[in-house]
């Protein structure tokens, strides 16, 4: 799963969440990725972060807490 943000320029400061993106498994760069909310970036409109960097995306935190690993546990 990669981290990433749509950079200054591409949209509002507002719209400047973190969207969680699983990782492409081609040999070629992608024409696009698809986080797990569903935005769709184009390359060269986002940067890749090594962790949440900011406002998170809750649509994508919620969509990845339902296909959390067997090992991992729920927050209560």
């Amino acid at each position: 799963m990669m981290v990433v943000r749509l950079r200054r320029g591409v949209v509002g400061e507002t719209r400047r969440v973190c969207h969680l993106v699983p990782v492409p498994d081609v040999s070629e760069t992608p024409t696009e990725i698809t986080a797990l909310c569903g935005e769709r970036i184009l390359p060269g409109q986002a940067e890749l972060l090594s962790g949440f960097r900011g406002m998170p995306c809750e649509t994508c935190l919620a969509l990845s807490a339902r296909t959390l690993s067997p090992g991992l546990v729920h927050a209560s």
